[in-house]
Order: structure tokens, then sequence, then C-alpha cells
């Protein structure tokens, strides 16, 4: 039963993710360019959405004793260099990672061929990691932390900040387009 659950609920959340994805628009290169002209909300409003909910079930995880938080090093540089390209490589290619294997499922040929630059990404990063390692990863690190742990303030304190932002970030965005649509 573990060896199945291992395989299949992986399978079967990437699947329910992939149709959310698809359902709310987002493996659509046209709304996740028009996220970066500002012209339509739709990906943050799915994302801000995914985050909040997500968010939700790893305190209530964490609350509850099932897991615990892993914490990885804080490499500031790094995390700099890998925005920077993640978010050119969005607007070029217009998908990110997931929706662009949520825009395959559909049968986007042009997201299957820039699948194939995440791939040769990837290798190429895993064959440069000693050089990165070195000069890289080991600039301007602040080891283990978490703002809860460098503030003081609580996790749930923290979260809640998030959500009562990402609801007031939706309610503007919400009445905003319900204005634009007005006029």
């Amino acid at each position: 039963m573990t060896v199945i659950m291992t395989i299949l609920g992986p399978l079967l959340m990437g699947a329910v993710f992939g149709f959310l994805l698809h359902r709310g628009r987002v493996t659509s290169c046209n709304v996740i360019e028009n996220q970066f002209r500002l012209r339509d909300f739709t990906v943050l409003k799915v994302m801000g959405t995914a985050i909040v909910v997500g968010g939700i079930g790893v305190l209530l995880l964490v609350d509850t004793g099932n897991t615990k938080y892993y914490v990885k090093d804080a490499n500031m540089l790094a995390v700099a260099i890998g925005a920077a390209l993640f978010g050119v490589g969005m607007v070029v290619y217009g998908y990110c990672p997931g929706t662009a294997l949520g825009a395959i499922a559909t049968g986007s040929v042009h997201a299957l061929v820039g699948a194939f630059g995440m791939i040769a990404g990837a290798i190429l990063y895993a064959l440069s990691f000693d050089w990165l390692k070195v000069h890289v990863l080991n600039v301007w690190t602040l080891g283990k932390v978490r703002l809860p742990d460098v503030t003081g303030v609580p996790d749930v304190a923290w979260f809640a900040v998030l959500a009562v932002g990402a609801g007031l970030f939706f309610w503007w965005v919400e009445s905003t387009e319900a204005r634009q649509k007005r006029s």
C-alpha cells in the first residue's frame, strides 16, 4: 500500500494541480505574458491562492506534529541570480515549469519545445555545480534562517500578514478590473 501511495499519490496530486492550473487559465502563454504586461492578473491570483492554501496546509501539518520544517541555507546571491534567470526565462518562454507541463498536457507543441530548454538548463546547472558551489553558493549566505526565527514573530503571524495582504491585493485587483470593464 505504501509503495502504491508513494507512486500514485504524487501522480494524482500532480494531475489535480495541472487540472487546476488549466482551469485557472495559466497554462496559456498569453495569460502569463499579459501578467508581465500588467494587463491580466490571473497568474498572481491563482498563485496567490495556491500559496495561501498551501500555507494553511503546511501550518496545520507542522502544528499537529505530522511534519517539521526542513530549512535550506539562505544563499542570497544564488537566489538573486536564480530569480533573475527564472524571470527572464518566464518572459521569453511564456511559461513557468509547472504551467509548461500543464500546457504540454493540453497539447501545446511550443511548450514542449521550451521544456527541452528547461532540461538543457538543468543539465548545464548540474555540469557546472562544482564551480557554482565555490563561486556563487558560498557568497552572501545567511545559513539556515527563517523570518520567524530572525524576528521572533511566530509563523502564524507571518502567515496571517501574508493571507491578509493577499486578500487585500485580490480585492484591489478585482475592483480595478471591474472599474475598467465598466468604463
